[in-house]
């Protein structure tokens, strides 16, 4: 059993910060980092992207819609050829500063809204997939199961790689319960780190109905603008090590 250990990182934005991001990064086995378009400044891009590289974290593009007052958590109407350059443009600026503190962005994962609408939009999912093809095609892209990014990157010769959540409620149908409803997020270490161990080992998950949902994923994602995500990233990290899982990057 082998899975990667993902955190959305480098979330700060000027004066504000967001998260521990130093201490997550001793966690994971990579690093979302936010490209400012939902959080993130050059500044923090620039620290958040080196001291990955000096833990020897892998460096994801976090893309978004560009919505830094909501978070990027607003589904936003864009024309394709728009979205697609919004993108393209987070991925290159990234990847330019990963490049040139010792790194490389090795694989792309949207955020908040833009992530749930390209799991049932394959417009939006065109566009995004297009700017990583036109970009970097070995790039793989974050999705859930089931999403039709699969389909769509295939396509274009865009691998994926499949996701779990261990901090979030699924819905019977595998999808992600919506923030807006109750216990969509789940806070509690010892519970987020069980479900951890249940993707890993077992290959499910519990749904919110309590009925168990199938779930393959090669990466777990812990939220790091959580409260106390730092002890739930260290609890799942020592749950999945106790079940002996192996942390390794899937890039």
């Amino acid at each position: 059993m082998v899975i990667d250990l993902n955190a959305d990182l480098g979330e700060g934005y000027g004066i504000w910060r967001l998260g521990d991001d130093t201490a997550l990064l001793d966690i994971v086995t990579s690093a979302n980092v936010a490209c400012g378009f939902h959080a993130g400044d050059p500044v923090t891009i620039r620290r958040t992207c080196a001291a990955a590289v000096d833990r020897g974290v892998a460096i994801g593009a976090q893309v978004s819609y560009r919505d830094l007052a909501h978070f990027g958590r607003r589904e936003m109407e864009l024309e394709p050829e728009e979205l697609c350059a919004e993108v393209l443009y987070q991925l290159a600026a990234v990847d330019g500063i990963a490049r040139a503190m010792g790194g490389r962005v090795s694989y792309v994962k949207p955020h908040g809204a833009l992530y749930n609408r390209i799991c049932r939009d394959t417009v939006q999912a065109g566009a995004v997939i297009d700017a990583v093809a036109d970009y970097d095609p070995s790039l793989p892209v974050l999705t859930l199961p089931g999403s039709v990014v699969h389909e769509v990157a295939a396509a274009a010769g865009v691998p994926t790689v499949n996701e779990a959540f261990a901090d979030r409620a699924y819905t019977p149908a595998g999808m992600l319960v919506p923030r807006r409803e109750p216990g969509a997020v789940i806070h509690d270490v010892a519970a987020v780190a069980a479900r951890a161990r249940q993707m890993a080992v077992e290959g499910s998950v519990t749904a919110s109905d309590g009925s168990s949902v199938p779930l393959t994923a090669r990466s777990i994602c812990v939220h790091g603008d959580t409260p106390d995500a730092v002890l739930l990233a260290q609890g799942v990290r020592d749950a999945l090590l106790a079940a002996g899982v192996v942390l390794q990057a899937f890039t």
